[in-house]
Formats: structure tokens, sequence, C-alpha cells
């Protein structure tokens, strides 16, 4: 059985229209990988922010509009490196399988 929640966190309270929101889950198969770093970084490559995975392996950032890429780092694992595109009033939804690539649903 799966152990990884579908999806980002809960966005109950969040007020979604005003924010540009980027969330998932980073696993490895479909068990959830709760001792990983996402980080963002923006168009140039450069460090914004860094959130740890909560025990579910899921993350969330409040973004700017605009391009970002999202790198993860785990253990026993390569960096991993996924582009998203952030927009107010809309939630990227990014899942980040460690054993394969990652996947914006």
């Amino acid at each position: 059985m799966c152990g990884a929640i579908k999806g980002g966190p809960s966005l109950e309270g969040v007020d979604v229209a005003n924010q540009a929101v980027i969330q998932g889950v980073v696993t490895r198969g479909e068990e959830p990988v709760g001792s990983a770093y996402v980080r963002l970084l923006d168009r140039n490559g450069e460090f914004t922010a860094e959130v740890p995975t909560s025990a579910t392996g899921q993350f969330r950032f409040f973004a700017g509009p605009g391009e970002w890429t999202l790198r993860t780092l785990a253990p026993r694992s390569e960096a991993v490196d996924h582009s998203v595109t952030a927009a107010q009033g809309v939630v990227a939804e990014v899942v980040v399988d460690l054993d394969k690539v990652a996947v914006t649903v």
C-alpha cells in the first residue's frame, strides 16, 4: 500500500486566489521521503528558499509568478531538478519521484 499522500499539503485556509503556490510530494517509488529538502531556485539558478519535506513527503512554497526550479536533495539520491511555472491564483502540484523523473500534475 502506498504510504505517500497524493499532492501537496492541504490548502484549507489558504487564499489561493492571491497567491502563487508551488507544492507537492517527494517519493521514492510509492513511499514518501520525509528526510528530503526542496530548494526553490530563481530563473538564474540563485537560491531563494528551502523547506524540509514533512513526514509524508510534502512541501509547499509561496512564490512570485514566473519560472522556478525545484532542487530536491535526499539521502541515497542525486539532486533532482524540476522546472515549474508559478502563477497567481494557481497551485502548481509537483510529484518528485526519486526513482523517476519529476512530473507536474
